[in-house]
C-alpha cells in the first residue's frame, strides 16, 4: 500500500457563491468564444465518469447547448465498472447529449500484438505497465480527434490546474486537446463548482482514477492527497512561501514540499511546445 502524504491543516481554497458564479460565467464564455473562433460545428469530450470530465461536459452544454456536444465513453479492461456507468449516466441522464461507447481493449491489444518489441509476458513489469497505461490514454486521444475531424469539431480537455502543475497527464494523450476549460481551477475548486452546478455529491467526491491500469488511483500515483497538493501549489509553487514556511503552515515534512516541487520541475516539458534551436539565418 502506497503511503499518501496528507497535510494536518490543508489550505481552504474553496470559493464563495459569488466567486463560483463568476468562474462559471468565465469558463462558459471561454468555451463559447473558443468554439466560435475555431469555426467548429461540435465539441467532442471524452467522458471517464470522473469529476473533471463531468464538470467540463456540464459547462460545455451550458455554453454551447446539448446538440453541439458529443461524448465518448472509452472503457478498457482496467476501468472500474462504476466509473463507466457514471460516464454513461452523465451523457444520457444528466446532460442528454449524443454519445457512443467504444471499447479500446481490442485497439490496445492489436498494438501490442503487432509490436515486435513488446514481450507480452512482461506486461506486469512496472515500466511496461506505465507505457501501456499511456498507450490507453493516447488511443483515447486518437479516437477523440477522429470524431472531431468527422464532425468538424474540436476536442475539449478535462485537465485541471493541480494536475497540469505537476504533469499528471499523458503527453499527447489526455493532454492532446484543443483547450482546457477548467485548467484554471485547483482540484478542490473543481469538486466545489461541480456540486454548485448540481452534479451529484457521490460523483464529485469519489476516489479519482485515470484508469490507466488495474486498481490505479491518482493520489497513490502522485504520492500526495489532492487537498495537500492544492495547498502546496497555492502556497509554494504559485505562491510566495518557502519550502520551510509551506511545510510549517501545512503541518507536513519538508520532503512533501520538495516532492511536489520536483514533480513540477520535471514535468515542465509537458507545459510547453516541444523546443527547437533558435534559427541561425
Amino acid at each position: 500500500m502506497v503511503e499518501i502524504a496528507r497535510a494536518d491543516e490543508p489550505l481552504d481554497l474553496t470559493l464563495s457563491e459569488a466567486e463560483l458564479d463568476r468562474q462559471r460565467d468565465h469558463i462558459t464564455s471561454f468555451i463559447s468564444d473558443t468554439y466560435e473562433v475555431s469555426g467548429a460545428e461540435s465539441a467532442v469530450i471524452n467522458l471517464s465518469g470522473g469529476i473533471d470530465s463531468t464538470l467540463t461536459s456540464h459547462l460545455a452544454v451550458e455554453a454551447l447547448g446539448r446538440d453541439a456536444v458529443y461524448g465518448l465513453v472509452l472503457p478498457s479492461t482496467v476501468n472500474r465498472d462504476e466509473n463507466m456507468s457514471d460516464a454513461e449516466r452523465v451523457a444520457s441522464e444528466l446532460l442528454d447529449i449524443e454519445y457512443d461507447v467504444v471499447e479500446i481493449s481490442p485497439l490496445v491489444e492489436s498494438f501490442l500484438d503487432a509490436n515486435p518489441t513488446v514481450d507480452t509476458a512482461a506486461l506486469d513489469d512496472e515500466s511496461v505497465q506505465v507505457a501501456v497505461g499511456n498507450l490507453r490514454a493516447r488511443i483515447r486521444a486518437v479516437l477523440a480527434f477522429f470524431e472531431a475531424n468527422r464532425r468538424g469539431g474540436f476536442v475539449l480537455g478535462t485537465g485541471n490546474r493541480s494536475e497540469a502543475a505537476v504533469g499528471y497527464y499523458t503527453k499527447y494523450g489526455d493532454g492532446a486537446v484543443d483547450c482546457h476549460p477548467i485548467g484554471n481551477l485547483y482540484k478542490q475548486q473543481v469538486r466545489q463548482l461541480a456540486q454548485h452546478l448540481g452534479v451529484p455529491e457521490a460523483m464529485a467526491t469519489k476516489t479519482p482514477s485515470a484508469g490507466l491500469w488495474d486498481d490505479q488511483t491518482d493520489e497513490e500515483e502522485l504520492g500526495v492527497g489532492y487537498d495537500t497538493l492544492d495547498s502546496v501549489l497555492a502556497l509554494h509553487i504559485d505562491g510566495p512561501l518557502s519550502v520551510n514556511a509551506t511545510a510549517a503552515e501545512l503541518g507536513v515534512d519538508d520532503s512533501v514540499i520538495e516532492h511536489v516541487r520536483e514533480l513540477h520541475e520535471t514535468s515542465r516539458h509537458k507545459r510547453h511546445v516541444p523546443p527547437s534551436p533558435e534559427p541561425l539565418f
